[in-house]
């Protein structure tokens, strides 16, 4: 649908849509001569009209945000003017004439507090941002907004994607700080001051209340000693949903034995690796190029109905054996108990059973003992996770094991709390949460860097830090005290985000798997359909470096360069202001929903293709990729 003011406004439009970053609103020149030409039709008369109007809607503009604003207004200017903006909306979808077109000439970006205008009282509802008569959404992670400082542009989603092209410097650095005023209050319930940040984060997060002022150097440490690119960066820019960059990528089909549709992935570092479908076990054969099917599978016998469908699977004993859990109810996560199979025989040979103090209790997540513990051929020993089980009250939601079985788990409160192997008993470090639930956790085999997934990003933490006596540790074997460095955000632009479809929920995950635990009456809860499970490669040694991280989007697999996202020159946080974000990856498409995506192990990459095969599993197939960061 055509939404510009005119045929001539259309066609403007798109002659200056010529960027190569999937389509952006025309230059400052453009805007000028056309915020020009809706200033002449515009008399001062009605500019009054709309700044009482706005007034009466009690706008953030007009209110003082934080201790440390933007550069105010010019003295005598008009505030409705210092927020004018020209209103583009992007058309076309994932066609390939899709473009941007004007939408509103010249409209007033303001920030309104939702409540009853015959109050007298001030509205004490959610903040929302207002676009002229077109625009009005909730302030949230949920608008994905994106920042072009040098374009005075913001780009964001809200029922289509829509871009902002600001006519004064002043408007849009005004309109920066505003948005991140109201994203704080809207997520926390106070007030983006001082004492507020303190009141959220405390004294120990200082860089997470305010990351500009906080600690880089561990970020700058973290690339010491590996091989950049141009301009410092590993990985080509940022790739689009449309646009994946499939000349760089080998492709292997293997698909599905009939009526058996994929339920999990359970990726081997030996051999094999297995399908787990709804009747029984494909097994198929690791390759440097990816896996193939071996024409063998097990069939489940001998179990209930609920046995028949399970929908996590994990490898144990040199991978000979695999623990299979079943969801109790359907629809739900949890589980009362296990089957362990031998995969050589097809047998269930055990069953286990989730008790405390001789009551059945529901499990929501399994893991091995420690990362790499599938290798072991004496190594039997798991960990579950419950909504409350390793402390009281805190809503667990998943957890993961590092090499040497330290655990990180993931919570609804977005908190994100780390264990030692010694004790589980009390958290070592407690990372606060940034307003949205934990619906998964990945982690490094040395510990030193931490995945956790949301419906709407991915958040990178560093758990490095220097004790008192100079020493290097991770907040799993110390308290890091106020030694810690501000996150950073893996995000999708805008446009992708919308074009994966809002029912659609990152699931974020690292290369080569991270979510695994130890025996115990603990569980936690699955990332379910949006930005989902997050992980970093799968490395089981002492030494090897990860360079991915993957997520799921729909009917997308997500991969970020590790490495990148780790540079602190990377040139998506140049000019950023709150917590640095990531939004340069690559996509890979595929028709249907993507059930897992995993890269296998590290000593599966080759010479001409130094990174391990990626296996993204569907329904009915599964299909490898050879991915190389080199080009």
């Amino acid at each position: 649908m055509d939404l510009s003011d005119s045929d001539s406004e259309d066609a403007e439009s798109r002659a200056s849509d010529n960027s190569s970053d999937y389509g952006t609103p025309p230059p400052a020149s453009a805007s000028s001569k056309a915020a020009g030409g809706a200033g002449a039709g515009a008399t001062p008369a009605s500019i009054d009209a709309i700044d009482r109007h706005l007034r009466h809607l009690h706008l953030k503009y007009n209110e003082p945000i934080s201790p440390n604003p933007s550069p105010g207004p010019t003295p005598g200017a008009n505030p409705a003017a210092l927020n004018a903006v020209k209103l583009y909306l992007h058309v076309g979808g994932p066609s390939p004439s899709a473009r941007w077109v004007v939408s509103d000439r010249l409209a007033a970006a303001s920030f309104v507090r939702t409540g009853d205008d015959d109050d007298d009282a001030p509205p004490a509802g959610p903040w929302c941002l207002v676009v002229g008569s077109k625009i009005r959404a909730r302030v949230g992670p949920e608008l994905q907004l994106k920042t072009f400082p040098a374009q005075r542009r913001v780009d964001f989603a809200a029922d289509g994607v829509w871009a902002l092209k600001f006519l004064h410097a002043d408007g849009f650095a005004d309109f920066c700080a505003k948005y991140h005023s109201c994203l704080f209050e809207n997520t926390y319930g106070v007030a983006a001051t001082d004492e507020g940040r303190t009141k959220v984060f405390g004294k120990d997060f200082a860089a997470w209340a305010r990351p500009e002022d906080g600690d880089e150097s561990i970020w700058e440490d973290a690339t010491d000693g590996f091989s950049l690119g141009p301009k410092g960066s590993p990985m080509p820019p940022r790739t689009p949903i449309l646009k994946p960059l499939m000349e760089d990528l080998r492709e292997f089909e293997e698909p599905v034995e009939e009526g058996s549709g994929i339920q999990s992935l359970a990726l081997g570092a030996l051999d094999n690796s297995f399908l787990v479908g709804d009747s029984g076990i494909q097994v198929v054969r690791n390759f440097q190029h990816g896996i193939h099917g071996k024409g063998m599978s097990v069939k489940f016998s001998g179990g209930s109905s609920n046995f028949a469908t399970p929908k996590k699977a994990l490898l144990m004993r040199a991978e000979t054996n695999m623990l299979l859990m079943s969801p109790a109810t359907d629809g739900k996560p949890h589980a009362k108990g296990v089957h362990q199979l031998d995969i050589e025989t097809g047998k269930v040979v055990s069953e286990w059973k989730f008790e405390k103090d001789g009551a059945d209790i529901n499990m929501r997540d399994i893991t091995n003992d420690s990362k790499g513990a599938q290798l072991d051929p004496s190594e039997s020993t798991f960990l579950g996770l419950d909504d409350n089980r390793l402390c009281r009250g805190t809503n667990f939601q998943c957890f993961a094991s590092t090499g040497d079985g330290s655990i990180v788990v993931g919570s609804l409160d977005g908190k994100i709390r780390l264990y030692s192997k010694s004790s589980m008993r009390m958290a070592k470090t407690a990372f606060p949460g940034l307003g949205s639930p934990i619906t998964h956790v990945d982690v490094t085999y040395d510990g030193k860097w931490i995945l956790g997934t949301t419906d709407t990003y991915l958040i990178l933490i560093c758990t490095i830090f220097i004790d008192k006596d100079g020493k290097e540790k991770t907040g799993f074997s110390g308290r890091m005290g106020n030694r810690i460095a501000a996150p950073r955000l893996l995000k999708l632009n805008p446009l992708d985000s919308h074009l994966a479809g809002a029912s659609n929920r990152i699931c974020g995950q690292s290369r080569g798997e991270m979510a695994w635990l130890k025996r115990q009456t603990h569980n936690a809860k699955l990332g379910s359909s949006t930005l989902q499970q997050g992980y970093v490669d799968k490395v089981t040694e002492n030494g090897k470096q990860e360079r991915h991280l993957v997520a799921t989007v729909g009917k997308y697999s997500v991969v970020w360069n590790f490495l990148q996202v780790k540079n602190s020159h990377h040139e998506c946080y140049q000019f950023q202001e709150g917590l640095k974000s990531c939004y340069c990856y690559k996509v890979i498409p595929k028709d249907e929903s993507i059930v897992a995506s995993r890269f296998m192990h590290d000593k599966y990459a080759v010479s001409e293709s130094p990174e391990a095969p990626l296996v993204v599993a569907t329904p009915m197939k599964v299909t490898s990729f050879s991915i190389s960061s080199r080009h």
